[in-house]
C-alpha cells in the first residue's frame, strides 16, 4: 500500500503496510515503565453491585477502569501546558499528525554526575536537513526501556542549549526515549522544556515534545514520515502512538 507524499516542491514515497511503532504501551503491570514517583498503572474490572465485570468471572462484557497518569506511564505527547498556568490542551493544539522526521541515536556525553545531550551532538545528528520532527534514540538502546523504573535515577536529559537549537531549527516535534528532556531534580526550572517551547517570547502552541518513546535496533537512522497519534484527551498531555514509515523514494 504505497502512498506518495508531497512536501514542499519534493515527493516522498512511503508503504503503509510497513508501520514502525515507536510507542511503549500501559500494560497495568506492576514493572510498566515508570518515573515521577508514582504507583504503577492499573487496570482492572469495574465492580458494579458486588458484581465483577468480567467475562472470565461470569459478566457478559469485559468493562475495565484504567487509572494511570500519562507522565509517568508510557509514551505520551505534551504541549507547552504542562508547564503553564493556562493549560493548553493537546487535543486542542496538536491539529495535524503526519510530519517529516529524522530519527538520530546519541550516545549522551558526561556531564559531571549527569549523562547529556548537547547542542553539538545534535548538529552532528541533523547537519544541513530541514525536518518538522526529530525522533532521539538514546544509547545503549535496549528493551529495559519498556519496563526501566526511572524514579530516583537521574536519567540523561538535554541541555537547554540543544533545546534552543532544536527550536532554531524549525523542529515543531520533539521525540525522545527519556522519561524527560530535563533533569529528574532540577528544582523546577525545567530548562529544556522552556527553551523549546519559547516560554520566554511567543509560546510555540503548535510544538509538541514526545517522551518515552522506544526506537527498535532495527530502525535505522535516517528520514522517515512520522504519524502522530494521539488519544483525545483535553489535558495537557495523552497517551500516544508514534508511528513511523521508512521514506522509500
Amino acid at each position: 500500500m504505497l502512498a506518495t507524499i508531497k512536501f514542499k516542491s519534493k515527493k516522498r514515497v512511503i508503504d503503509l503496510s510497513q508501520p514502525l511503532d515507536i510507542s511503549i504501551p500501559i500494560t497495568g503491570q506492576p514493572n510498566n515503565v515508570n518515573a515521577w514517583y508514582v504507583d504503577p498503572p492499573k487496570i482492572v474490572p469495574e465492580i458494579i453491585d458486588g458484581e465483577t465485570i468480567s467475562v472470565a468471572d461470569g459478566a457478559a462484557v469485559n468493562f475495565n477502569t484504567i487509572t494511570f497518569n500519562p507522565h509517568s506511564h508510557g509514551t505520551h505527547t505534551e504541549t507547552v501546558g504542562h508547564i503553564t498556568e493556562k493549560v493548553y490542551s493537546i487535543n486542542q493544539y496538536l491539529k495535524q499528525f503526519f510530519f517529516l522526521a529524522e530519527v538520530v541515536t546519541v550516545a549522551p556525553e558526561k556531564l559531571g554526575e549527569d549523562y547529556v545531550i548537547s547542542r553539538k551532538q545534535l548538529q552532528f545528528a541533523l547537519g544541513n536537513k530541514k525536518r518538522e520532527a526529530i525522533v532521539i534514540r538514546t544509547m545503549p538502546n535496549t528493551r529495559e526501556k519498556h519496563t526501566r523504573q526511572y524514579s530516583d535515577t537521574n536519567p540523561t536529559y538535554l541541555l537547554e542549549e540543544a533545546a534552543n537549537y532544536l527550536k532554531s531549527k524549525g523542529i515543531k516535534h520533539l521525540l525522545i526515549d527519556l522519561p524527560s528532556v530535563d533533569k529528574e531534580q532540577d528544582e523546577g526550572e525545567l530548562l529544556a522544556h522552556n527553551a523549546f517551547w519559547n516560554t520566554s517570547g511567543k509560546l510555540r502552541l503548535d510544538a509538541t515534545i514526545t517522551e518515552f518513546i522506544y526506537v527498535s535496533n532495527k530502525i535505522e537512522d535516517g528520514e522517515y514520515m512520522l504519524n502522530l497519534q494521539i488519544a483525545p484527551f483535553e489535558n495537557d498531555a495523552s497517551p500516544s502512538k508514534p508511528i513511523l514509515y521508512k521514506v522509500i523514494d
